[in-house]
């Protein structure tokens, strides 16, 4: 059942027809926060109903934080909890060697690529792995996962969370729902490998979603009533240029890489769209679903060691971006939403 958000509209000069939506949240560690900013700017409109989250990563926790915070106070509850939960991640890094070098305050960029602490973990982690340099295990989001979110109260949430983890041992996605959400669960949606330890659940291992999924289309065409998902799209699909230094094209392979599965889901929307038939089952589910996507060419300028950049005021700053792209969304498209999709998939299948 679709949670109706009952938040007074800021833009709407009268009421619309309620129209369920679903949100597909990418992961990318600190950039998660634009996301927030697109769903605290959303949570506004009260024509708007809530039916499926599906995260990973960021977008995992994104999704969690906000299905608990509907559960416990509605459009309101929400966007406390996400705020209060981005103010812990930004708590926990106070004390952190991961902090932007002098010169780059001074030049107003976000990067981190000139700190030492950065510069250590990045070649630290081409010799050595997590076992080797954390052998204890210590993830601080562990802490902040389990005060940030009531897991009992999530299972009974009526807005729908989907978080995938990529199996370890079979390179399969597992997609955790209400139900058997945990902090380990949400951990694993974002364990990098070369950062932590795999994540154990139910005896088997799980690094980050994004290599399956990030974020997975299937259950919101499966199991949602909405027939419109909104893409907060966080990790740049094109990047212009070729990367030439040794850093650029770890983080271009690594977009590429992570943008893969989810490419593959929406060319498929694509085709199905393209016959004349798709059937009457699943693949007319997939025919139907209309896609809308929320970006910013500002991501494409941050690089990914920003993504460690946990200073309130760069989170701030990408929240702030988000409220504006959503806002910009909902001018533009708002009236599209319920009638027809506005992302062209079309394009997705040039080449094939």
């Amino acid at each position: 059942m679709a949670i109706s958000i009952p938040q007074p509209s800021s833009t709407a000069d009268k009421p619309r027809v309620p129209v369920s939506v679903d949100f597909a949240l990418q992961g990318g560690g600190a950039h998660g926060a634009f996301a927030w900013g697109v769903l605290d700017r959303m949570l506004q409109e009260p024509w708007l109903t809530i039916d499926g989250l599906s995260g990973t990563s960021a977008g995992a926790m994104n999704a969690a934080v906000l299905s608990d915070g509907f559960a416990e106070g509605g459009a309101e509850g929400a966007r406390v909890a996400l705020e209060r939960f981005w103010r812990r991640v930004s708590d926990a890094a106070l004390m952190s060697p991961l902090r932007r070098a002098p010169l780059d305050i001074l030049m107003g960029r976000w990067t981190m690529d000139n700190s030492p602490a950065f510069i250590a973990l990045d070649m630290a982690s081409r010799l050595f792995s997590p076992y080797d340099t954390n052998p204890a295990n210590i993830n601080p989001l562990r802490d902040i996962l389990a005060e940030s979110i009531d897991f009992a109260r999530l299972a009974r949430s009526d807005v729908h969370v989907f978080v995938t983890a990529t199996n370890v041992r079979t390179g399969r996605p597992r997609v955790f729902r209400n139900a058997d959400m945990t902090p380990d669960a949400l951990l694993a949606s974002a364990c990098l490998p070369m950062m932590f330890q795999a994540i154990e659940i139910d005896g088997e291992a799980y690094w980050d979603g994004g290599f399956s999924g990030n974020p997975t289309i299937s259950p919101l065409v499966r199991e949602s009533s909405a027939d419109d998902t909104i893409l907060i799209q966080i990790n740049p699909v094109e990047r212009v240029g070729t990367p030439r230094t040794a850093r650029d094209i770890l983080n271009r392979e690594n977009e590429i890489a992570f943008n893969a599965p989810l490419l593959k889901e929406l060319r498929m929307i694509a085709l199905l769209r393209q016959v004349a038939d798709p059937g009457h089952s699943e693949g007319a589910l997939w025919a139907s679903m209309r896609m809308h996507r929320i970006a910013s060419p500002a991501m494409t300028d941050l690089g990914y060691s920003s993504k460690l950049n946990a200073e309130w005021a760069f989170l701030c700053m990408l929240r702030d971006e988000g409220r504006r792209c959503a806002d910009t969304f909902l001018a533009e498209h708002g009236h599209d939403l319920g009638r027809r999709a506005t992302f062209d998939l079309d394009y997705l299948l040039e080449g094939i």
